[in-house]
């Protein structure tokens, strides 16, 4: 790892109002771990409750100092490293859940039919029966004493990913991670939509992003532009395949990916998949007959 692991379940104050718990979730999907933040000096929001773990929820609960009171939980998404310790923290503080909707809203139609053929998620792992107590809409404002946070709707890496923005800090969830390009693996990811969302963060500009996983990240712009510019990249490596002839996303896999290992191919085949259905909702690529994750593609 790049920087130092913060030590799980130690409330660490990253700027006045704004503390981080780490959840001791370490793993090649999670980096160092969930980030769960506390944010306020009174009524607390926490962003993030993490996974369902009793050590997790305590340490939540001990970083509250005498006359704190959890007044929110916010979670950027369902995936199970970020969303099923939310409700469970709401019983015990009193507090709402709060996010833009169940697992599988904000799916486009294509993902949702891409679901209904059977194409199950790519590993992730998304909490099937989550449901927040509040839907949160696009430009929604949540405030408590001391704090205001603006809800920003940026699908793609889920359909119900959403930011929270206070000021010039966002709490990015997993749309940017400095460590790391973000997951986008249909059903659940769209390319289409994660570019968009990324377009977006960057226009609206920011000083600093707190993520889902990592250290803080002190250049946002930097990074949505290697963002993007490594998804064009991988883009245009995709249209070059294509020119030796109609393949499938395992195919292109495997003639993109020639350094990657014969375990990791298939989530490589699932980005390359992300990546076709993007061009084929631009008519850059058609697939033979109709769209499933079997099909071959070839230029248009």
């Amino acid at each position: 790892m790049d920087e130092d692991r913060p030590t799980p379940g130690i409330a660490e104050e990253l700027s006045p109002g704004l503390r981080r718990v780490l959840a001791d979730n370490l793993s090649p999907m999670t980096y160092w771990g969930t980030n769960t933040y506390l944010v306020g000096t009174r009524d607390i929001a926490v962003i993030d409750p993490g996974p369902d773990d009793a050590a997790h929820l305590a340490a939540i609960l001990g970083a509250l100092t005498p006359g704190q009171k959890v007044s929110h939980v916010l979670v950027t998404h369902s995936h199970v490293d970020h969303s099923p310790l939310a409700h469970r923290l709401a019983r015990e503080t009193g507090a709402q859940v709060h996010g833009f909707g169940p697992s599988g809203a904000g799916r486009s139609a294509i993902m949702t039919r891409l679901a209904a053929s059977g194409l199950e998620d790519a590993g992730e792992g998304v909490e099937a029966g989550f449901a927040p107590d509040v839907a949160l809409s696009d430009g929604t404002v949540i405030e408590a004493e001391g704090w205001a946070l603006e809800a920003l709707w940026t699908p793609g890496h889920l359909g119900n990913h959403m930011a929270f923005a206070m000021g010039d800090t966002v709490f990015c969830g997993d749309l940017v991670m400095g460590w790391a390009s973000s997951l986008v693996a249909p059903p659940d990811g769209d390319l289409t939509d994660f570019m968009a969302s990324c377009r977006r963060m960057r226009a609206r500009g920011a000083k600093v992003f707190h993520s889902g996983h990592g250290a803080p990240i002190k250049d946002p712009m930097e990074r949505l532009d290697w963002l993007l510019a490594h998804r064009e990249g991988r883009e245009a490596s995709i249209l070059g395949a294509l020119r030796d002839g109609p393949a499938d996303a395992q195919t292109l896999a495997r003639r993109i990916y020639t350094d990657t290992p014969v375990a990791l191919l298939g989530a490589a085949a699932r980005n390359v998949l992300a990546h076709l259905i993007d061009l084929h909702g631009r008519n850059l690529v058609v697939p033979d007959g109709n769209l499933t994750a079997t099909s071959r593609f070839e230029l248009l």
